[in-house]
């Protein structure tokens, strides 16, 4: 493995390309990549779609020539692709396009050296990774202030804060920010940092690709944020924007259809590196039965993300052709067939459930093995595990439609498919109660998470099989069970493991430690308020409480207001994390290469790691987990291992 070797600039090239930039101007900083050209090429954008619009419109005879609707559209598609130009995304396949100069090992755009490096396009892995996860938490910062101004309107009945229509923007731009903007991207970035890591690679397999994943990612945040300020009104019709409902509704919904594109074309090009690195890219010795699991977590989603993220996009290229051309997919009046969004929309979304999940398992079985000590349990039914969600994933879609009109021959194989994908979920919840039995546990805050999780999920999975039951599900379908439901896995599941995994590996990306006794601060009021919160949730929905309504009946008002100050509270056990990351990474204890000894190759190398990860390339020798093992290792650098000494006395070469 090469490693480039850079020099420090000395003080004389610091001045001279001061003197380079005054002289260059305002033309330097404009043909430059970066934020300055950005900006400018935004309006370029959306001129060249005005233009367009006008041309072709005029080309046609339609009358006006200018329809600012349709120039939106195709603006809110021109002018992100005019940014990623501006900031640099497409310069080195650009110059490759056009045959100017290119050079493979130019590593100029990669690590970095200040903060300001975070804020460019950078091809290092561990960069990129930190970019998603404080740009993915800005996100959760977001939706979770709509979350709250939701749980205040409902703190007693009748209109207190928003009216109806604010509060079905609110709660469709939650639900988008929280699923697409947050938990899908967040574990694609600790994926990002660590996964390249744990296989002994210096980076992904295609780190520009890597870079265009981000920011595809920060402008369909961008576009999902700002539909809740459309012209007209923000888009009202949740984060499924069932057809035929979203044909008609207010230009937010553009934006939302659009964002939902970019965050799609996102997660597949990230899914695609990942494949790509996992196979191609693994240290010499590290079979797939040597790999750790959060590995094999990470291949099994990206297999997921690339099968099944077409289908939303389809779903939503229907709605713009039926609001922007005049198609009629969805007019049953005209042929059209509005079951037919449903069944692709689900066709996604379910396995978009396990896309949520299966990263966070992968977590939780390196969490639970380094801080209980103890080898992971089952570790080839794990896998095997994995493999059997990714395929089970697909054939269950229909559950969410018990009620939606489609054939009912349908309803009884997808109840029984949904039951049966409980069970390898039920193995790995089986084999980490197995991991940590007898295990010399450390309840430090990443295993206490671990701990919630394997709590909240196993509720969210049994109200999960209670909904696959199609005479319950029927009765409690639309109300706030869901609402419970889908946030104990989503919540209580997901999130959870994505705590555990930032604090598992802070010291890893940061060099720092955090504050133990905060973080425990931390996990305690999330796991209390968090049950208040939507524990209430599933009696409401027996009662028979609708979701999505922005007022209800005096009988649910008790239960609504203990939700709402849960929630509060529960909110506000977010700052106290945010607080002991933001100062622990400036001014907490320099942490250690390995401070929770675990077997890993990411814990063999310093904290944070070089720019290319490895001095040399290490050779995997083991399993991931050699914990309490006799004389078992899971890798080695070689010029560090000493050569054992035979009987005779002659140095043996080390076994590889």
């Amino acid at each position: 493995m090469a490693v480039a070797v850079e020099r420090k600039p000395s003080r004389e090239d610091t001045e001279s390309s001061r003197a380079d930039g005054r002289r260059g101007g305002w033309r330097r900083r404009l043909a430059a990549p970066g934020w300055w050209r950005a900006l400018a090429a935004m309006p370029v954008g959306f001129l060249v779609a005005l233009g367009l619009v006008a041309a072709v419109r005029a080309a046609y005879g339609w009358h006006p020539t200018v329809k600012w609707e349709a120039v939106t559209t195709v603006a809110l598609i021109a002018v992100p692709l005019a940014f990623l130009a501006g900031i640099g995304c497409f310069d080195y396949w650009l110059r490759w396009a056009i045959g100017a100069r290119t050079d493979d090992d130019d590593h100029s755009g990669h690590g970095a050296d200040s903060w300001r490096d975070y804020f460019r396009v950078n091809t290092d892995h561990k960069v990129i990774g930190i970019q998603y996860i404080c740009t993915t938490f800005a996100f959760f910062v977001l939706g979770g202030l709509m979350a709250m101004l939701m749980r205040a309107e409902l703190l007693a009945p009748g209109e207190q804060l928003v009216d109806a229509n604010t509060f079905n923007g609110l709660f469709s731009v939650h639900a988008s920010l929280m699923i697409f903007l947050f938990i899908i991207p967040v574990f694609a970035g600790i994926a990002n940092y660590v996964v390249p890591l744990m296989i002994g690679a210096p980076d992904m397999a295609f780190p520009r690709l890597n870079a265009l994943s981000y920011w595809l990612l920060l402008v369909a945040g961008v576009m999902m944020v700002l539909s809740y300020v459309a012209p007209g009104g923000p888009f009202a019709t949740g984060w499924t924007a069932y057809a035929p409902l979203s044909v008609d509704v207010p230009l937010g919904q553009q934006f939302f259809a659009l964002a939902v594109q970019f965050a799609g074309a996102s997660s597949i090009a990230t899914a695609l590196n990942f494949l790509v690195t996992i196979i191609t890219m693994r240290a010499p010795g590290m079979t797939f039965w040597r790999m750790p699991l959060l590995v094999w977590a990470n291949f099994t989603t990206s297999l997921l993300v690339v099968i099944a993220t077409p289908f939303i996009a389809a779903s939503q290229f229907f709605v713009l052709f039926d609001r922007a051309l005049g198609t009629h997919f969805f007019t049953p009046q005209l042929g059209g067939d509005v079951l037919m969004y449903q069944h692709v929309f689900w066709f996604y979304s379910h396995p978009a459930v396990y896309i949520m999940m299966l990263p966070g398992f992968g977590i939780v079985s390196e969490v639970i093995s380094a801080h209980a000590r103890k080898p992971v349990f089952g570790y080839k039914m794990m896998a095997y595990a994995l493999i059997a969600i990714v395929v089970l994933g697909f054939l269950v879609w229909a559950h969410h439609m018990f009620v939606s009109g489609m054939q009912a021959w349908i309803r009884i194989p997808m109840m029984l498919t949904t039951m049966l994908i409980a069970v390898p979920t039920g193995i790995k919840i089986f084999n980490w109660l197995g991991t940590l039995w007898r295990g010399v546990i450390h309840l430090r805050t990443p295993l206490l998470f671990a701990l919630g999780f394997i709590t909240m999920f196993t509720l969210g999975g049994i109200s999960g099989v209670t909904l696959a039951i199609v005479p319950f599900d029927i009765h409690v379908s639309d109300t706030y069970y869901v609402v419970a439901h889908i946030h104990y896995v989503l919540f209580g599941g997901s999130v959870f493991t994505i705590f555990a995994g930032i604090y598992h590996w802070f010291p890893k990306m940061t060099g720092r430690m955090y504050d133990e006794t905060l973080g425990k601060i931390h996990f305690w009021l999330s796991f209390v308020f968090f049950n208040l919160t939507f524990g209430p949730m599933h009696l409401l929905g027996i009662d028979g409480m609708p979701r999505r309504v922005a007022d209800y009946a005096s009988e649910y008002a008790t239960l609504n207001a203990i939700v709402s100050v849960s929630a509060f509270i529960f909110g506000l056990s977010f700052l106290v994390f945010l607080y002991n990351m933001i100062v622990s990474w400036r001014y907490g204890p320099v942490a250690p290469a390995n401070p929770w000894k675990a077997h890993t190759l990411e814990w063999m190398v310093p904290s944070p790691p070089p720019k290319f990860n490895f001095v040399e390339v290490p050779r995997v020798v083991g399993g991931p987990y050699p914990f309490g093992l006799e004389g078992a290792q899971h890798a080695y650098f070689p010029s560090r291992r000493p050569a054992p000494v035979a009987a005779g006395g002659g140095a043996q070469p080390p076994e590889h």
